[in-house]
């Protein structure tokens, strides 16, 4: 189980073999890693589902491996096409997932790859950015010249980049944390550090080129993936407004529209978040949220509709199919900026 998502499954993987199971997709949200939050969004689960059935569809057309059977309807499993409705439930192949011990902010990957074997989910995220937008954590972390960027410093508006950055950051800890290569290739295991990254690439390529005959800017994203005995394929969901960054003009298409508007609607909440946060780091304590005092507040109706219709319109939209009734992506934009 996830925060936004269910996990079913129907056989369970072994350590020569993969399982088959589900995704049933809610309307749950969740931002700043606080889990499931107090109210839901409606659709936005059927959104979720159709773009990512949607892209995998894309990368498998491209020859890009991943662990996508099709959407399910009816208990059957088929095809994004030949779904009558918006689907909620993505059929996958199932790898292993063993428990990763831990003390504190200490992690055992040893002991994660020696029960994984040769069939396990890779325990990290492979990022990947084309567009630095202002507030971006490489901002803090690096400097304009470590891209080959000519500025001498950060300008204050997005920018471009020539290629893609991929980086490495960690999966199944409490908190994110952000990886050298050395240390993202040990949490690897098996599976080659280069050969993510050239399929981080590749999957990204696809994505922006998707969003580009739309209209819309893909300015970053994330995959996962699983090592099956030697091979490694796409795992999770790629290329939703969850997992990556579109823009539409100058507005922003992704769930970081809700995280900026509990910025500023719920900043009491999201800097208890990020206390507690710094607090468990420096007390080597791995479950952050029994810090945090302060809870968040459920949205306003007007809020929600309005989420509602960015994620189904911006479907719409990027998929080139009416798959939701919402309005056109530029009315739903004007929403957002009215937030």
């Amino acid at each position: 189980m996830t925060s936004v998502k269910e996990f079913h499954v129907q056989e369970e993987a072994t350590a020569d073999s993969l399982g088959t199971g589900s995704f049933v997709f809610t309307d749950d949200y969740s931002v700043f890693d606080w889990g499931k939050m107090p109210d839901q969004i409606p659709d936005k689960g059927a959104s979720l589902c159709t773009m990512g059935a949607f892209n995998f569809e894309l990368l498998e057309d491209a020859g890009i491996p991943t662990h996508y059977r099709g959407v399910v309807e009816n208990g059957e499993v088929c095809s994004l096409e030949e779904a009558s409705r918006p689907p909620w439930q993505m059929a996958i192949d199932l790898t292993q997932v063993p428990d990763l011990p831990n003390e504190g902010l200490e992690y055992d990957y040893d002991s994660y790859h020696e029960a994984a074997g040769e069939n396990y989910l890779i325990p990290l995220e492979i990022v990947f950015r084309n567009r630095v937008p202002v507030g971006s954590s490489l901002r803090r972390r690096t400097e304009p010249a470590d891209h080959g960027l000519e500025f001498e410093t950060w300008p204050d508006e997005p920018v471009d980049l020539e290629e893609p950055i991929v980086e490495f950051t960690t999966k199944y800890e409490e908190t994110d944390r952000q990886l050298d290569r050395e240390e993202a290739d040990a949490i690897a295991g098996k599976a080659d550090l280069d050969e993510l990254e050239e399929l981080a690439l590749e999957v990204n390529a696809v994505i922006t080129e998707q969003a580009a005959e739309t209209e819309l800017v893909h300015q970053d994203g994330k995959i996962e993936c699983l090592y099956y005995e030697g091979d490694i394929g796409v795992a999770d969901v790629v290329g939703t407004f969850d997992e990556n960054r579109f823009s539409y003009g100058a507005t922003q298409l992704s769930k970081e529209v809700l995280r900026q508007y509990h910025k500023r609607t719920q900043p009491e909440w999201v800097q208890a978040v990020e206390a507690a946060k710094a607090r468990a780091k420096q007390e080597d304590i791995a479950d952050w949220k029994s810090l945090c005092d302060i809870e968040p507040k459920p949205l306003d109706d007007r809020v929600l509709e309005t989420a509602r219709n960015m994620y189904c319109a911006g479907t719409n939209t990027y998929t080139g199919m009416d798959v939701f009734d919402a309005p056109p992506l530029s009315s739903a934009i004007g929403s957002v900026q009215g937030l």
